[in-house]
């Protein structure tokens, strides 16, 4: 509910504005950017996801949302990931339509960050391998190898800082 009524407050933050061509696509925004630029987007981005601790990702089921908890989040080689298995449904309606968002709340509830973007699966071996080694639990379930483990890219992406208290600021990446 909290996330609901978070999300709802951002999207308030510029009222009375349409929604159609409000700004330029996240593409054309990411590529106006330095890679320094990017990389420090990228950094606070994960610095967020990882205070938070639980985030919750919005995919599309057909024409259904579907949303649920994940927690974990690594940038590697300069690119940020997150993970799941490839059995999940949440992975297969990644496959369908790779577009997602994210909502993550602070333990104040009264900051969040919604990210969004497309995620792009990676099979790079060494890139399973580095983020199963920073998150040790995993190991139960997860093997680099498994045919199981999907490592997502996240491509394309705005997150938007949103709070009760302060003006909007978006970063892209």
């Amino acid at each position: 509910m909290a996330v609901l009524l978070s999300m709802a407050a951002c999207q308030q933050s510029k009222p009375n504005q349409a929604v159609e061509n409000e700004e330029p696509s996240q593409e054309a925004v990411s590529d106006t950017l330095s890679e320094e630029t990017k990389q420090a987007n990228m950094k606070e981005v994960q610095a967020y996801l990882k205070e938070c601790g639980a985030f919750f990702i919005a995919t599309a089921d057909g024409d259904q949302p579907r949303v649920r908890p994940f927690g974990v989040s690594e940038i590697i080689d300069g690119r940020l990931y997150i993970m799941t298995g490839k059995v999940k449904d949440v992975y297969k309606q990644i496959e369908k339509n790779g577009k997602f968002e994210i909502c993550a709340l602070k333990s104040s509830g009264s900051e969040w960050m919604r990210l969004s973007g497309t995620l792009v699966n990676d099979e790079t071996l060494a890139v399973k391998e580095e983020f199963l080694n920073r998150n040790e639990s995993l190991k139960s379930m997860y093997k680099a190898d498994d045919d199981n483990m999907a490592v997502l890219q996240v491509t394309k992406a705005t997150a938007r800082f949103c709070s009760f208290t302060e003006p909007e600021r978006k970063v892209s990446f």
